[in-house]
């Protein structure tokens, strides 16, 4: 996706923002009217949405973004909202099959201003403007032959791509992912031990979906999927993880406490799991995420070193390792 001209310009103002990656795109000229909440019979619909929460997962799927794909509007500005001020972007599920008019992404910082507008149903011009262009994409993988074949394979996997610098959303898990390999590398597990790291997460799991069509019988036949989710050791945060049944769930549970860490929040085994999580669990695979919350998640400021605690980071990454070598060596 390459986005051109996006803005929202109301008299000389001009708002620059992202779109809505699975949604409809103007042409360079845009669409043309008075603005109004979305909902109302206005031309250029608003909509806040956010801020993401940790424990709904696919809220950002749902709900009022689901509604406005729908909606009559010839286009809509999505009014972000974070715990802090910024642009903070909504994933691309349905990337492959976008639908709805036009979404523009904006800042909440500019939620005053355009509220202001709407009061007097300000005349405005929307422009969201993209090209889709076809490109390569790469998972990347590894694999621990373990010394037992016939026990069945253990799958460790971490998103690799995201929005902007995306450095506590993904670069910590990664930095996760490449300690489990470390550490198994330096044993002998029994079990075969692989890796992925995907692409595309944001843009439908697109990754995920890729390598799962090239191993069709790998989500029932794997031991378990351990998917190192978002934002692992942000800064003053607290975690929750979701496994899919109370063995993996304890064994997680076990692997942070020995490093000092606590569980602050458990997910039902059959609520709805997060990201690529969520391929496993339709698929009726085992799983277990860990997941932390973040007040930069999806944002610019989701940088180093600010979004990083290294040294929680650190336990974080000493769990899942010595964890993964206990699971490796389970014969049951």
């Amino acid at each position: 996706m390459d986005p051109q001209s996006c803005y929202l310009r109301v008299g000389r103002r001009r708002i620059d923002g992202v779109p809505l990656f699975d949604a409809g795109f103007t042409d360079g000229q845009g669409v043309r009217g008075k603005l109004g909440f979305v909902g109302s019979d206005a031309a250029i619909g608003l909509l806040e949405i956010g801020p993401l929460k940790l424990a709904e997962p696919r809220a950002e799927h749902q709900g009022s973004i689901f509604t406005a794909r729908r909606s009559p509007h010839k286009g809509v500005v999505l009014l972000t909202r974070g715990r802090r001020p910024g642009l903070f972007l909504s994933n691309a599920l349905a990337f492959r099959n976008p639908s709805g008019p036009p979404m523009l992404q904006v800042s909440n910082a500019e939620s005053e201003w355009l509220k202001e507008q709407l009061q007097v149903q300000a005349e405005a011009t929307l422009v969201v403007q993209a090209i889709r262009t076809a490109a390569q994409a790469f998972n990347v993988t590894a694999k621990i032959s373990g010394s037992n074949p016939k026990l069945a394979p253990l799958v460790f996997m971490a998103p690799r791509s995201a929005w902007w610098q995306c450095i506590s959303e993904q670069g910590c898990r990664v930095a996760c992912w490449l300690e489990i390999i470390r550490a198994l590398a330096a044993s002998k597990p029994a079990r075969d031990c692989l890796f992925v790291a995907f692409s595309g997460h944001e843009l439908g799991v697109l990754g995920t979906a890729a390598y799962i069509e090239r191993r069709p019988d790998l989500i029932r036949r794997a031991h378990a999927w351990i998917f190192l989710g978002s934002s692992i050791g942000a800064p003053r945060q607290p975690n929750l993880i979701h496994a899919s049944d109370e063995v993996l769930e304890g064994w997680i549970t076990s692997a942070i406490e020995k490093e000092g860490l606590t569980v602050d929040e458990r997910a039902p085994h059959n609520s709805p799991a997060r990201g690529e999580a969520s391929v496993i669990q339709q698929g009726g695979g085992r799983f277990v995420t860990v997941a932390c919350d973040s007040e930069v998640y999806h944002s610019v400021a989701d940088r180093w070193p600010d979004a990083v605690d290294v040294a929680a980071l650190a336990r974080y990454a000493k769990a899942f390792a010595n964890g993964a070598l206990q699971l490796a060596e389970q014969s049951n």
